[in-house]
């Protein structure tokens, strides 16, 4: 197990910088948004806190990059940023989010408010849901966990030919695990920046997706059912719990980090068709406690 840990020096280095527009816009920042930028050099600050390695196969071991700063990322001619034509996320479901209508709406409305608060300023788009059989993709049965996975590549040449005119792009999100190339196990999600389209699958954050209980997983399929969609007629989708949710929403706005398992939460309906769906601040304590502290910086 390794630790990365960056000194203040370094920190310093990577994130202030001498640009007149970067410049002009730190002078505009009010005292107490000064003073939280400013904590975050400090070494005991969580902001940038040290990162705890567990293994060789650890993304940033496994996956070198070259360092880049601030600076260079502000400045990068290939970076994307909205326009005043081009202001609005798209986000494209695709299958079944819940077992049922009403739960996929309620969950969607989550992930559309959360990427709202995230991105705010942007209008977050929802475009109506469609089967894996509308994208034409190619599928497979995955042989160590023996779940149905469609292919990420063919999803995202499907959502560029949908993404509209006004869009600065277009997310697909799915609870069906993905594959890249026939290679590959599985991928999280797979984008391309610049086409602006993007494609997340929350499968495995359920609870028990890798448990040897995963109500998933489906036997080889038969031969010549490998473009028979029918397949994924009631596929199985995990429960939705509020640690669900929230890496749901934290992925979608590739926020992505690991977070603790916790019990699920029953879902119940209410009187007039709707559903009391766990939210996903129940899981976001601990971000809760560092905003408090961020805010208790700013208000000094």
């Amino acid at each position: 197990m390794e630790t990365v840990r960056h000194s203040e020096h370094t920190l310093k280095t990577a994130l202030i910088s001498e640009n007149p527009r970067l410049v002009s816009q730190y002078e505009k920042l009010d005292a107490g948004e000064r003073r939280l930028l400013n904590e975050a050099f400090k070494p005991d600050h969580d902001l940038f806190g040290p990162i705890t390695l567990h293994s060789q196969s650890d993304w940033i071991i496994s996956h070198p990059e070259a360092p880049q700063d601030f600076e260079q990322f502000f400045s990068d001619p290939y970076r994307k940023a909205p326009s005043p034509d081009k202001r609005s996320i798209y986000i494209q479901c695709i299958g079944s989010l819940g077992n049922t209508r009403i739960i996929s709406e309620e969950y969607i409305k989550w992930l559309k408010g959360y990427c709202e608060a995230f991105f705010y300023g942007l209008t977050v788009k929802l475009l109506e849901p469609v089967p894996v059989s509308a994208t034409r993709c190619s599928f497979r049965v995955n042989d160590n966990t023996q779940n149905l996975q469609i292919h990420a590549g063919h999803i995202l040449k499907f959502l560029k030919k949908k993404k509209p005119e006004d869009a600065f792009c277009i997310v697909g999100i799915t609870m069906i695990d993905l594959y890249p190339r026939d290679s590959w196990n599985f991928v999280f999600g797979q984008a391309s920046l610049t086409d602006g389209v993007g494609i997340f699958s929350f499968a495995r954050y359920g609870s028990d997706f890798y448990s040897s209980r995963y109500e998933g997983r489906v036997s080889k399929l038969q031969k010549g059912s490998s473009s028979d969609y029918a397949v994924f007629d009631n596929y199985y989708t995990p429960q939705v719990t509020s640690v669900l949710l929230l890496r749901s929403c934290k992925a979608l706005v590739r926020w992505i980090e690991d977070e603790s398992d916790s019990p699920g939460v029953s879902t119940k309906r209410g009187r007039e068709g709707t559903v009391d769906l766990p939210k996903p601040v129940d899981a976001f304590k601990e971000w809760k406690e560092w905003i408090i502290k961020c805010l208790a910086v700013v208000q000094k």
